[in-house]
Order: structure tokens, then sequence, then C-alpha cells
């Protein structure tokens, strides 16, 4: 019997797969999903790492483990940059309004070399924010679709 697959691998699948750098995630419940992730992190090993305005930049994998110095936006966006390693990075709670150097290093980060695998997330976005950056952010949608059911039609099975 196969393992069941952890909960928010399939949003996790496509956010690795997105054409660009920048994603932004619909999605109504943030804080399970960063749950589900935090599942995903410590079974795989995976380096995904959250940005909360209040605690700063923290990895998933290990619960207590912070960024020094990530409080403040536009510092954790540098350390993102600066990482030449794969990394996921939810932001959280993006903070209004946004400097002009926060806007250029996202712009910056969602045209990142296509060697580089490493996904800067919007989460709980505002729609002004979004919209701001829909020439270079992916939309990805994380509510889970209702199942369709099969039909015959002319002896046939069709989705």
């Amino acid at each position: 019997m196969a393992p069941a697959p952890l909960a928010g691998s399939d949003i996790y699948e496509r956010i690795l797969t997105a054409p660009g750098g920048l994603v932004v995630l619909e999605h109504t419940d943030s804080e399970s999903l960063i749950e589900q992730f935090r599942g995903i992190a410590r079974h795989s090993g995976q380096s995904i790492y959250v940005w909360q305005p209040e605690a700063g930049m923290g990895n998933l994998r290990e619960a207590h483990t912070r960024i020094p110095g990530s409080q403040r936006l536009g510092n954790a966006l540098r350390y993102i940059q600066q990482s030449i390693h794969f990394g996921v990075y939810l932001i959280e709670r993006f903070p209004l309004p946004m400097s002009a150097m926060d806007s250029t290093l996202l712009r910056q980060l969602a045209r990142a070399p296509a060697g580089h695998v490493r996904r800067v997330v919007l989460m709980d976005a505002a729609p002004t924010l979004i919209a701001s950056f829909d020439d270079v952010a992916v939309r990805i949608s994380g509510v889970a679709q209702a199942a369709q059911r099969p039909r015959l039609r002319d002896g046939r099975w069709l989705l």
C-alpha cells in the first residue's frame, strides 16, 4: 500500500513548476497551508521559509530558527536575492504601502535566472499589490476544485 500524499503537496508542486520566480497564492486559510508546508519541509527536507511582519523570516523545517535581521521586508528580500540555494519563501501579510526599493527587489526576484529554483510566494496580499505585479507574477489558486464525476457519453467516459 502506497503512503498517502502529504496535505498541501499539490499546491507545493504547482509553486515549484510555476514559470516565474514570483507567485501569488490565492488561498483562503493561510495558517493551515503554512502548517501543511511545515509538514512537507520536515518530511522531505526541502527549504521552505516564511516571513511574517512581527517575527521576520524563519525556516519551517526547524520551528525556532530565525534569520537574524530579517524583520524588515527589504532585508528579507535582499537575503532571498543573495541566497544561492534552492528555496521557497512564503511572505505572509505583506505590509503596505510598499517602498520603491521593495518593489524593485520583488521584480528582480520574479525575473531570476532560469537555473535558480527560488520562488517567492505572496500570501494574503492586497488586491492592489497583486495588480501592480500582474506583468511578472504567476497566480496559483490554492482552493481545491470540486471533483468532477465521470459521465458516460456515446459509450465513452468523459470528465
